[in-house]
């Protein structure tokens, strides 16, 4: 994952986390009637959109840096595996051709 797209994603995760946890100090609240109630339902579903946003950023962050820079593919275990093999056999190569 790239630099701009793991700084939004930890950012989101941190801001969404505080929205549940808003979420759940207004529920408790309301159960137990207090007047804190009101004003932490209001800061929840402010939150809650702020959350969207920042998710959202988080998928806008991605899509424009694959735009930017193309897919950085990374070589999958087969190719890892086919490495090891053309390397092993060049070795054997070498080892061979040095005995003779």
């Amino acid at each position: 994952m790239a630099d701009p797209v793991r700084t939004a994603a930890v950012r989101a995760v941190i801001i969404v986390a505080v929205t549940l946890t808003q979420a759940m100090i207004a529920f408790l609240g309301t159960l137990a009637g207090t007047w804190l109630a009101f004003p932490a339902v209001i800061c929840t579903v402010a939150s809650t959109v702020v959350a969207t946003w920042a998710v959202l950023d988080v998928w806008v962050t991605r899509q424009v840096w694959v735009q930017r820079y193309g897919v950085q593919s990374q070589p999958s275990s087969t190719a890892r595996q086919l490495r090891r093999e053309r390397r092993a056999a060049q070795e054997e190569r070498r080892a061979g051709g040095a005995a003779v």
